[in-house]
């Protein structure tokens, strides 16, 4: 590592502990030559990237869900919780001299470079895409023979995951086998395949496994390639000083409601309620996890992926978390899921409502302890709760802290995505390890001197961000604003900088860099900027709830240091040095 840079030594002073540049895979850059339609952290520009975001003084990357998403669904939040994604071998180890040479022709790479979008770094193509890394393992696997090493390898790695390697790879094999379709729809047959653990059903599986023994061994070919390829992306993350951080996302993917369908609640699915974020609330449709058994195989389950992720990361973002301290979950059956999503409750937190009988079974909050005069949804719903129930809400948070301790991670290292509510269990939860909260402070009430997302408000293990990857990002929402607001913002922060120049303020870029600042100078020791926000992109990255081909597509292109460069020069992107320099100036 190279000795700590005037950004890094402003940082310090402040008390900034992390600073985390959040991006997604998809959205990495990539050279003309390595392009197939998406980015990927594996890519010579991804390390470039890697290096450019050191030198402004980010401590880490943080990194969306990794899981291989579906070719008509490129959503990293409904992809797999264990298998990766295939869209991370980059073109450069399979070429000579890198780690798969000998896999692939040139000729055959030359097939899947994108040569469609006018030059390197477009949209994210995600039909080209998928259809792209899928010839590449096909292609690799068929030259397997020639890597004897490989080969050997493979076996190990299968016996090494086996427990959620077959289940990942027989799913994909009986999608082919049933033409694409959802597991929801196969015949009784496949569908019901991990339901029961008997002699019989071990039987049926078996011989599912040998009808598809030679898509299965490429399906795990090419999982063996793609986690060489994030421990090598890890390597060089580590050697010039940044950590690494996954997303564990609070839903699951197809293949894996199919293959723990035995672990999961009937009859309810999880959503978000309604919130100030979102009103009317969002059905996700994701399926909840039986508390019955959190100390058996659901907690079995939250264990193996906590497990793996802190083994391959070194840190770890917990989205939505109270999906798993007090999910929100509503009827599944009924036609209309947005009504049944607002009509919903919280798992642990229903002891006698009329409309939900099924769930007073498992209540921890008891009658007396609800607020009545609240909605069900909000933060104050459970006004109090003893040691004992506190740690009935905490059993899988707990499970996930055990498993960060064991990889020799602080409980710091974990970051709860806790937005615009807190229920009280899931921030008795918190408390119980010393764990914060998230603050986006673009969704500041300024009149509000109380309100949760102002950084004046953040104590130090939260998480200060102007966005993430859900918000629109900064540079566009500046420009937005209306000359009152505007002038309001323009105020509070000239107020709480100290400003010797506060006109300055009227540049775009100058105000979202003064944003910056006053997250440096709030007490909050982890600081987040997405990537959107610190290139001064104004195109969205994900609109949530949104199914839409340019949702999850903006992408960096491989000249980025230039084109930030440039920006920041015009005041219309995010400049790290001015922010550190600003909070430096400012009374703390």
């Amino acid at each position: 590592m190279d000795a700590p840079t005037s950004i890094e030594t402003g940082l310090a002073r402040l008390g900034v502990r992390r600073m985390l540049l959040a991006i997604h895979d998809a959205s990495f850059p990539s050279d003309a030559d390595e392009d197939i339609g998406r980015g990927s952290p594996a890519t010579r520009a991804a390390a470039r990237l890697m290096a450019y975001a050191r030198g402004l003084g980010f401590t880490g990357i943080q990194l969306g869900p990794q899981g291989q998403t579906s070719r008509t669904n490129p959503s990293p939040y409904d992809a797999t919780i264990f298998s990766r994604h295939i869209g991370n071998i980059a073109l450069g180890s399979l070429r000579p001299g890198g780690a798969f040479e000998g896999l692939i022709n040139e000729a055959a790479l030359a097939r899947v470079v994108l040569d469609d979008h006018g030059g390197p770094g477009g949209g994210v193509q995600h039909h080209r895409a998928h259809d792209a890394q899928h010839a590449l393992i096909d292609a690799a696997y068929a030259g397997l023979a020639a890597r004897p090493d490989l080969r050997d390898r493979l076996a190990t790695f299968r016996a090494a995951h086996a427990d959620w390697l077959d289940r990942d790879a027989l799913h994909a094999a009986l999608c082919v086998e049933h033409g694409g379709a959802g597991s929801r729809h196969w015949p009784e047959r496949d569908r019901d395949l991990w339901l029961a653990d008997h002699a019989v059903a071990r039987d049926e599986r078996a011989a599912r496994m040998a009808d598809h023994a030679r898509a299965i061994e490429r399906y795990a070919f090419g999982q063996l390639l793609v986690h060489d390829e994030h421990a090598r992306v890890r390597r060089e993350a580590a050697r010039i000083g940044l950590a690494l951080y996954g997303d564990l996302q609070v839903g699951y993917s197809d293949a894996d409601l199919w293959a723990y369908a035995a672990v999961f609640l009937r009859g309810y699915r999880m959503g978000a309620p309604p919130s100030r974020t979102n009103p009317d609330g969002q059905p996700w449709g994701y399926p909840v996890l039986d508390p019955a058994q959190y100390r058996g195989r659901a907690g079995d389950l939250i264990r193996a992926r906590a497990d793996k992720a802190l083994a391959e990361y070194d840190g770890v973002r917990i989205d939505h978390p109270h999906g798993v301290v007090c999910p929100w979950v509503y009827d599944g059956e009924r036609p209309d899921a947005q009504h049944a999503v607002c009509e919903g409750a919280r798992l642990f937190e229903a002891p006698d409502l009329p409309d939900h009988p099924a769930l007073a079974q498992f209540a921890i909050a008891r009658a007396d302890q609800l607020d009545r005069t609240q909605p069900r949804y909000g933060d104050a719903w459970v006004r109090a709760l003893e040691a004992a129930q506190v740690e009935r809400y905490a059993t899988l948070v707990d499970v996930i802290a055990a498993c960060a301790r064991h990889h020799g991670r602080d409980v710091s290292a974990l970051s709860f995505e806790v937005l615009s509510t807190m229920p009280f269990p899931l921030g008795a939860v918190l408390a119980r390890h010393g764990l914060g909260r998230w603050r986006v402070t673009q969704k500041a009430r300024l009149d509000d001197p109380r309100d949760v997302y102002r950084s004046e408000n953040a104590e130090r293990p939260d998480w200060v961000m102007l966005g993430n990857h859900d918000t629109p990002p900064i540079l566009a929402v500046v420009r937005a604003w209306s000359p009152a607001q505007r002038e309001a913002w323009a105020r509070h922060l000239a107020a709480r900088l100290a400003l010797a120049r506060p006109e300055r303020l009227a540049v775009p870029g100058f105000l979202a860099s003064a944003m910056l600042a006053e997250l440096f100078v709030s007490r909050a020791e982890n600081v987040s900027v997405f990537f959107a926000d610190l290139f001064g992109y104004e195109e969205r990255f994900n609109v949530p709830g949104l199914v839409h081909a340019a949702n999850w597509s903006l992408r960096l292109p491989p000249d980025f240091a230039d084109l930030h460069r440039d920006r920041v020069a015009r005041g219309a992107a995010l400049d790290i040095a001015l922010a550190v320099e600003l909070a430096l100036a400012a009374p703390r």
